[in-house]
């Protein structure tokens, strides 16, 4: 069994797209559709065109990084949902082992840790990541503001989408954050596969680092939202427990 697997990539004047859409295409499972959202590129767009009869290509003004996964998995027809960034790459393996995962566990959600490169596509430190083991761990991780998940190495069941909505497109910096607490609060369990599957970069023009000083004050509000929320969700899992 090969469920369909959409990959959304959104893309906005990255330099490192070729090397995710590559990743990719280089993927050992046998059914992966590959969405590659431009955001109102106006750098990098000729990276792209090698793959143009290999990908959905899929342009429109810019909105930011919640937008274009949106509209990504608007026009996803896959099973499952994967997320790559733009200047990240997935290992051959990635979506074959989570897929496998998934099924086994019967899960609607899951995430792997990661190990990080640098600009030259060097990896420099394996397996990263917070291992907080059960819904109740998670949920207060992600009060403490741990954010446990990378984005990157996510996996979805698309019908998710259907019953919490998609990113929220108000946020620039923290939609990630926003979404998996949201599926928390919704019952949706994240499983946990410890295997690094992703490769994230880390360079001196990511995101994380060029809007440090605007993303901060966003991540505290979106985390002062959901304190009480997740307070109240762990006290449900705990009633459930006993």
């Amino acid at each position: 069994m090969h469920p369909l697997v959409s990959v959304i990539i959104p893309f906005y004047n990255c330099l490192y797209v070729h090397q995710a859409i590559q990743s990719v295409l280089q993927q050992t499972y046998p059914n992966v559709e590959i969405i590659v959202v431009d955001d109102g590129s106006t750098q990098y767009v000729d990276l792209i065109l090698p793959f143009k009869n290999k990908i959905h290509y899929l342009g429109k003004k810019n909105g930011g990084t919640a937008s274009a996964i949106n509209h990504g998995i608007s026009m996803a027809s896959g099973a499952y949902i994967a997320w790559l960034s733009s200047d990240d790459m997935f290992y051959p393996q990635k979506i074959q082992k989570q897929v496998s995962f998934m099924l086994h566990n019967h899960s609607l959600a899951s995430y792997t840790p990661y190990d990080a490169m640098d600009a030259n596509s060097h990896v420099y430190q394996r397996h990263i990541g917070h291992v907080l083991p059960g819904e109740i761990a998670l949920c207060q991780g992600f009060i403490k503001g741990l954010n446990p998940i990378n984005g990157c190495t996510i996996m979805v069941q698309r019908s998710v989408f259907d019953i919490v909505g998609y990113f929220n497109e108000q946020l620039r910096f923290t939609q990630d954050y926003d979404m998996w607490v949201r599926l928390m609060l919704h019952g949706v369990k994240f499983d946990y596969l410890p295997e690094p599957l992703t490769m994230y970069r880390f360079h001196e023009r990511m995101g994380t680092v060029r809007h440090q000083s605007e993303m901060f004050p966003e991540y505290e509000a979106v985390q002062r939202q959901y304190t009480q929320p997740l307070n109240y969700r762990i006290r449900q899992l705990e009633e459930i427990s006993f």
